[in-house]
């Protein structure tokens, strides 16, 4: 696809980079002519995904290491000179029934899912408020207002992604800061391959079949539908959208 620049000028940090949303979001932001920090764990394949993209500096950091806010944003600062988008992508999704919660895993989700957002965002309002028109994007999920077998910790952290965001934009608004998430229904993604890979392959076929069913648009997710929420989100014509919760899962989930 060729820039066609609706993001000229702007320069953005997104998280969750290595794969699934987070890759198809930086390979779009870029065609639109952003600068963008990318990030994912050490270990992941972002150099592999990002490394030969010129308006790309690849970050490899947990973004749950205390020095993730300053690494990340001083890679924007250092490199770009400016931050005007923050793309709160990076979760993780362990299975797990309620009854069958491992020690740590609980804490680990929520700080992954819901803590680094909040720490990020934090220490990026300075230079988001100095853009003039920031913005703050954060990954939630139809389990924001729904749950779902075996996901306790997961769904636990999407719901508070949705206070989290709904709190930003009440407090951020004021200086010219616009915090909204996004709630993706059944997306094919690694996240969602770790989920389904616990499954037998008939559970599988069925599972994804009732997903691509249960849409009205008759199909699964993919990255880039994602991905283009959060270019709508990011554009300075959607400064008056603030506090929402996009949903982009096909209508699956208007339907019983």
């Amino acid at each position: 696809m060729p820039k066609e620049n609706r993001l000229a000028g702007k320069v953005a940090i997104i998280t969750g980079a290595a794969s699934g949303i987070g890759e198809a979001t930086v390979t779009l932001f870029t065609q639109q002519g952003c600068k963008v920090v990318a990030n994912d764990i050490p270990g992941s394949p972002l150099e592999d995904c990002h490394g030969n993209n010129p308006d790309v500096v690849c970050i490899a950091k947990d973004v749950t290491d205390e020095d993730a806010p300053d690494a990340l944003i001083g890679a924007a600062i250092d490199n770009f000179g400016r931050l005007d988008i923050l793309f709160n992508n990076a979760g993780v999704c362990p299975p797990e029934p309620i009854l069958e919660q491992s020690p740590g895993q609980w804490e680990h989700v929520l700080d992954v899912n819901v803590g680094s957002i909040n720490r990020l965002t934090l220490a990026a309002v300075p230079h988001l408020q100095a853009s003039g028109n920031g913005r703050v994007i954060n990954t939630g999920s139809i389990q924001s207002q729904i749950a779902g077998e075996t996901l306790t910790a997961y769904t636990t952290s999407k719901h508070a992604v949705a206070g989290l965001t709904k709190q930003q934009a009440l407090e951020l608004g004021p200086m010219g800061i616009t915090a909204n998430f996004i709630q993706p229904g059944f997306v094919v993604t690694g996240i969602s391959k770790g989920y389904t890979d616990q499954m037998t392959a008939e559970e599988k076929d069925e599972f994804e079949a009732y997903w691509a069913n249960k849409a009205p648009v008759g199909r699964l997710g993919q990255p880039i539908d994602i991905a283009n929420g959060a270019l709508f989100l990011s554009l300075d014509s959607s400064n008056f959208v603030n506090g929402i919760g996009l949903k982009i899962d096909g209508g699956a989930t208007m339907r019983l």
